[in-house]
Formats: C-alpha cells, sequence, structure tokens
C-alpha cells in the first residue's frame, strides 16, 4: 500500500447525547472555531439518550459556516433510501455543498429489531446497502428524465420522481470491517470509515486496505477514488505507547498512516476539550507537515 495523495482532513465526533440538548452542537462549533475539517455524528436511532441524527446534523449545519458534516454511519437497516437521499441532497443544497453522506449496514441487530428493524444476515444487509446506494445515487440523477425504477432483494421503487440533485458531487462513506462490505467499499463507495489502533490494528486496516483496493480495481476503479477515515482514540501524555504520548509522538506515529496505508482524513473519536483543543493545536499542523515534507522527498507532491 501507499500514499494515495490525498489532502490530510481531520474530523471531530461528537457524541449526540440528548442532555444536555445542545452538547454535540456546541461540540462541533468548537470543532469549527479549532479549525477541524469536519464533524461526524453516529447514529444509533434505538439509544433512548440520543438526538436524532438527521436532524441534529441539519441543526449543525445551520449554525456552522465552514466545517462539513457527515453522517458516521446512518443506520440503513431502520431508513428508507428514498428519504435518505432527499434528506442528503436538502441537507447538501441548504448548507452549500457541507455535507457528505456515511451509511452503514447496521450491527446491533438486538437493538435494531427492539425498535421494529429486521434482523438480517450478514449478506443480506451488505446486499440491502448496495442495493440502498443505487436507489440514492438514482434518486439524485434529477437530470435524467426517465423516472427511477428499481428492483432488488430488500429495497425496490417504480416510476419514482427523480431529485433533488446535491449541490456538488456528494460523497458516500461506508463503515466496513468484513470482507464483504469491504468489497462493498471498493465496488461503490466514495469513502471508507473504519478504526485504527482500538478495534482495528494497523495490520489488520492495511488487510482491509488491500481487500478494497481489489475489489476496486475488479471493477475498473482507482483505488485512489476512495478515501480512508481512520477513527482515533488517544490521550497526551508520556507513554511510547500508540497516541498516548506527546504531539510529537503522535505526529511520528500517524505519519505512516497516511505515507504507506493511504489514510486521508483522521477522526478524534473523544469528547474530551482539552484533548480536541490541543490536537488541533499541535497534531494537525505538525501532520500536515510532516506529511508535505515526505511528499516532496519521496517525489509524490
Amino acid at each position: 500500500m501507499t500514499d494515495l495523495g490525498h489532502h490530510l482532513e481531520f474530523a471531530s465526533f461528537p457524541e449526540p447525547k440528548s442532555t444536555p440538548p445542545t452538547y454535540a452542537l456546541d461540540r462541533a462549533m468548537q470543532s469549527e472555531r479549532w479549525g477541524y475539517d469536519l464533524v461526524a455524528i453516529q447514529d444509533h436511532p434505538y439509544q433512548g439518550g440520543y438526538l436524532d441524527t438527521i436532524t441534529l446534523m441539519s441543526w449543525v449545519a445551520a449554525k456552522t459556516d465552514r466545517i462539513r458534516v457527515v453522517s458516521n454511519v446512518l443506520n440503513m437497516a431502520l431508513r428508507s433510501p428514498v428519504i435518505v437521499a432527499k434528506t442528503a441532497a436538502t441537507l447538501d443544497l441548504l448548507s452549500d455543498g457541507r455535507f457528505e453522506l456515511g451509511l452503514g449496514a447496521g450491527f446491533f441487530w438486538d437493538a435494531i429489531e427492539s425498535v421494529g428493524g429486521r434482523r438480517l444476515k450478514p449478506a443480506q444487509a451488505t446486499t440491502a446497502l448496495e442495493e440502498a446506494i443505487d436507489i440514492i445515487r438514482g434518486a439524485w440523477n434529477a437530470h435524467d428524465p426517465a423516472p427511477l425504477d428499481y428492483s432488488g432483494a430488500t429495497h425496490s421503487v417504480a416510476g419514482m420522481q427523480r431529485g433533488p440533485s446535491p449541490s456538488h458531487p456528494l460523497p458516500i462513506w461506508i463503515g466496513a470491517l468484513k470482507p464483504r462490505m469491504l468489497g462493498l467499499v471498493g465496488r461503490k463507495a466514495d469513502g471508507w470509515t473504519a478504526s485504527l489502533g482500538q478495534n482495528q490494528s494497523r495490520s489488520e486496516w492495511q488487510a482491509a486496505t488491500r481487500l478494497i483496493d481489489e475489489a476496486a480495481t475488479e471493477v475498473g476503479r482507482a483505488p485512489a477514488e476512495i478515501r480512508r477515515m481512520a477513527a482515533i482514540v488517544g490521550a497526551f501524555g508520556s507513554s511510547s505507547s500508540f497516541l498516548e504520548g506527546s504531539p510529537a509522538q503522535w505526529v511520528d506515529q500517524l505519519l505512516p498512516s497516511v505515507i504507506e496505508d493511504g489514510v486521508g482524513t483522521f477522526l478524534l473519536a473523544t469528547d474530551d476539550r482539552p484533548t480536541l483543543e490541543r490536537f488541533a493545536a499541535e497534531v494537525i499542523p505538525g501532520l500536515r507537515l510532516a506529511v508535505d515534507h515526505e511528499r516532496r522527498r519521496t517525489g509524490s507532491k
């Protein structure tokens, strides 16, 4: 695996808890002031203590000016692809192109069933997500005068009126860990989001990346068409362990993931304000400088 050459970006990940109701909004607005590129909002509709993700993302987009908003990731086991398509396009249009759509096939199936969702086997869930992506992209293609017809195992539309189109080529991210889902990322996604260091080691990340690249190549896509977002967890300190030392040590430890493993976006999965602020002030500029230096040294920039 090599550097994919993507412009380096950084995301915050505020918990969408309902008490106080402005908690995630405040963190998103702070993230914009600190210089983060994106704010990512998780989606767990069965979690009683969380706000509705789509409503929260709308509020965040309305209350910010620069930062982009991404769902990380919408639970498509509980959401209609037609409604998601219209919601995403609407958010993108109203925010002047500051929305990105992250999708997941579903994971916590007991919780999904508890709110009326249908339990799917892994292969069924992957197929259902692929069908949803096809319908979403078809719905966005408002320039096609023909109604949208699509018949799938889980999702179907018949004679659907297309539109609206987003204001820009709206990226679709997929959260994925298993081979079947990674293949879908390679075939259909604009971005891949997964953890690095906590639930997935660097070697596991590299193995997953190879599966994505192979699937992309098989359908005639270049691996660089797919941006990679790594969710990281850490705490500044004096340890030599991964992301437990100084900001300079964080830079050194994250640099290979960009230069060797193709990571283009880092999502800092914490709500700790001092950590978020220090990461923005010291790690983000330090890592950008290190990546630029390494790309110039190797002639990749």
